[in-house]
């Protein structure tokens, strides 16, 4: 028997929320100092989560996992949640720092290439004057060195942000997330992907109706075709085959419970970066 906040995608625990059942969940995390990560569900991380145990436990252990993509919204009703919405990752950081429950909030900003994350910075400040961030972090496209760790951590506990926007992609930022945390002088990291990319114009965000549609996947592939052509074209038909057996009872999957083993980064630190 699952909780009765989770919907069971593929063996991944969704919780059933929207926009604004989310951020008051996050606010009360804030409010109460209780640490924890934040993860998007998309078909890209649930599929990505199929082939490894230890990201599924990752999911498992995080204490928000919000349905960002329609198809998770869908599978969610389908199990009887229909007040399930999609929790699109951009509109999430707008809304928070845009809330006036997060106004006393410190914010840091992490991910992006070069360049990238400064512009975030600048956007969000035009947009959001009152908007506290205390600190932004371009990490390299590989494991940190230890001196690159130390000083990482070193500045977060010197700046003591309340949120730590992480935006790396699935899976990666999941990973970066569930190792750093214990370490970081914070209280929630919160992963949203592509949110970097599409604040900054880098990416051009789709109409309404095709976001409703669950057609933005053909949105992003037509932007970047020759990286994410084997994302879409392999996972969303296998995601598509494997709910349909969930669906039919053809295919059982039990949600994930297991603890994290920090061994798993001792093995691969690429895992997370």
């Amino acid at each position: 028997m699952q909780p009765a906040n989770l919907a069971n995608v593929l063996g991944v625990g969704v919780h059933t929320v929207n926009l604004q059942s989310a951020a008051l969940l996050l606010e009360t995390q804030i409010r109460e100092r209780r640490k924890g990560y934040v993860c998007l569900a998309g078909v890209h991380g649930v599929m990505e989560a199929q082939r490894s145990s230890h990201l599924k436990a990752i999911f498992a252990k995080a204490i928000l996992v919000a349905p960002d993509g329609m198809p998770i919204v869908w599978i969610s009703r389908l199990q009887g949640f229909a007040a399930t919405e999609r929790v699109f990752g951009p509109d999430l950081m707008t809304d928070i720092m845009g809330r006036a429950e997060f106004r006393n909030c410190v914010h840091f900003l992490c991910g992006g290439e070069n360049g990238v994350v400064d512009k975030l910075r600048d956007e969000m400040l035009r947009r959001f004057p009152w908007v506290k961030i205390a600190g932004i972090y371009s990490p390299p496209f590989r494991p940190l060195s230890n001196e690159e760790e130390r000083k990482f951590i070193e500045n977060v506990r010197t700046l003591q942000p309340d949120i730590i926007w992480v935006g790396i992609s699935t899976p990666k930022q999941e990973r970066f997330m569930a190792h750093y945390l214990p370490m970081l002088d914070t209280t929630l990291m919160i992963g949203v992907g592509a949110a970097f990319l599409f604040h900054t114009g880098a990416i051009r965000d789709s109409p309404k109706w095709i976001k409703q549609s669950g057609l933005q996947w053909l949105h992003r592939l037509s932007q970047e075709p020759a990286r994410l052509w084997k994302r879409y074209l392999l996972n969303n038909p296998a995601f598509v085959f494997y709910a349909v057996l969930q669906k039919i009872g053809w295919k059982h999957y039990a949600l994930e419970t297991g603890s994290i083993s920090s061994s798993s980064y001792a093995c691969d630190p690429a895992k997370y970066r």
